[in-house]
């Protein structure tokens, strides 16, 4: 066997690709049946079924992750129901572009020719004046919209094009999913790989389904490379080795912008909320890994210690401040060390959110009752008007008094005897707790 060369041999020296086409676009299915994935949809009885088989095809936003076939599935609905396609990027196209798909649905009309099924890649993408150029003609059947997002699209789609079509959310392939794709390119001689008569060890194959990670893009992608690199190295079978040389530059699913971001940072928070400092680790190691500012993380921190952890570990909010400062002082990577003691730090420390609900409840009345006057014997006085006035008269200053505790109302009128916060049970705040019971208790026994 040759000598495999090394990944900078072959950058310097790059590898002829078996065809220009990348080997995803030439395995994409011909007809709905070979679409593997998607039952739900796709399924007989299921909806995109009933549609097909009824000629009565809506307008849809197709949502799901990168690589699940929301583009073939587009294609293939035009094509079984005989339809014109006209494909629009959102990264590249504008206004003018949506004017002439509109035109040219006017042409097909006029000559009482086919429906236009017009196919909005990456939708989100589009500002609120282009989605809404598209209402009229939605509403009237000009054209039937076919849009494809990977976000949300009640974040990313104006609320009336969305009341105007159904969302179908398309799910992530399932392990089986992929590894049927994978082994269906390496048998297929006329547009896979089938004609180079290469193998896939098993290793290989769940290295490639993992990396792949539902992804049907993403794993035909890392295939065809890895099987360029075992040509390369004159092998007959394509080993765990070339899978993940090929994967190596593999980027995580995380949109920093897009609900991926904001799943992945809940997941963080209500893992350390859980005390799971396991999967706190986890969730922050996805952020990290996938570019996120080390900054964001831990500020989202700094608020859980205080929201989250309290009084029941009141150090809890010094560590997590002292991370911030850690990171911004050693920067990356070093920096998801200190990152990764505070999240331990955090997860594993008493909970208590007694403070953000005593927050809380403090709002709502600010909010209620206004600027309620501030009690006379708590207002400073100086000068000799305002002393004149009564300012600051009767004020017993607490440190005059037993445990610093003197018996005053502290309160505007309105709302004397209110209590907010209610100390848990949980860490130091038991003591708090205690502290504040025994004081409230001879309060109410001068009163």
């Amino acid at each position: 066997m040759a000598r495999r060369k090394s990944t900078d041999e072959l950058s310097l020296f790059p590898l002829k690709p078996l065809t220009n086409q990348p080997l995803a676009d030439r395995m994409r299915p011909r007809t709905l049946d070979e679409v593997v994935g998607q039952d739900h949809l796709l399924g007989p009885g299921k909806l995109l079924h009933q549609m097909v088989a009824a000629h009565a095809l809506h307008s849809i936003i197709l949502w799901g992750p990168p690589g699940t076939g929301k583009t073939t599935i587009a294609i293939l609905l035009a094509r079984e129901l005989g339809a014109v396609f006209r494909s629009i990027s959102a990264v590249s196209a504008g206004v003018a572009d949506l004017r002439e798909a509109i035109e040219s649905a006017r042409r097909e009309l006029a000559l009482g020719g086919r429906r236009l099924i017009v196919f909005i890649d990456e939708i989100h993408r589009w500002n609120r004046a282009q989605q809404e150029a598209f209402l009229p003609h939605v509403e009237s059947g000009l054209i039937t919209l076919i849009g494809a997002t990977t976000e949300n699209p009640s974040f990313e789609v104006v609320a009336p094009l969305l009341s105007r079509v159904r969302v179908l959310v398309l799910n992530p392939l399932s392990d089986a999913d992929v590894e049927t794709l994978v082994r269906r390119a390496l048998a297929d001689h006329e547009r896979g790989l089938g004609g180079i008569g290469l193998a896939l060890e098993d290793h290989a194959m769940r290295d490639l389904v993992q990396f792949a990670g539902g992804d049907a893009r993403r794993a035909l992608t890392t295939l065809e490379i890895a099987a360029e690199l075992a040509r390369e190295a004159h092998a007959s079978i394509i080993g765990a080795e070339f899978v993940r040389e090929a994967a190596q530059h593999k980027a995580l699913l995380y949109d920093r912008a897009g609900e991926e971001h904001y799943n992945v940072v809940s997941a963080f928070i209500k893992s350390m909320r859980g005390s799971d400092p396991d999967a706190a680790l986890y969730w922050m190691m996805r952020m990290v890994e996938a570019g996120e500012d080390p900054l964001f993380i831990a500020r989202r921190m700094v608020i859980f210690a205080a929201e989250d952890v309290g009084n029941a570990d009141p150090r809890a909010l010094t560590v997590a401040i002292a991370v911030k400062e850690a990171v911004e002082f050693v920067g990356m990577p070093e920096g998801a060390i200190p990152l990764a003691q505070g999240v331990t730090y955090l997860a594993g420390a008493p909970k208590s959110n007694s403070s953000y609900r005593a927050m809380l409840r403090a709002r709502e009345d600010a909010i209620a009752h206004g600027a309620l006057p501030v009690p006379l014997h708590l207002r400073n006085a100086p000068t000799p008007l305002m002393q004149k006035l009564g300012y600051g008269a009767g004020y017993r200053y607490p440190h005059d008094f037993k445990d610093a505790a003197a018996d005053q109302e502290y309160m505007p009128a309105e709302l004397r005897r209110r209590l907010y916060y209610e100390p848990s049970e949980r860490g130091y705040e038991a003591r708090i707790g205690e502290f504040l019971a025994q004081l409230r208790r001879k309060r109410d026994a001068g009163r």
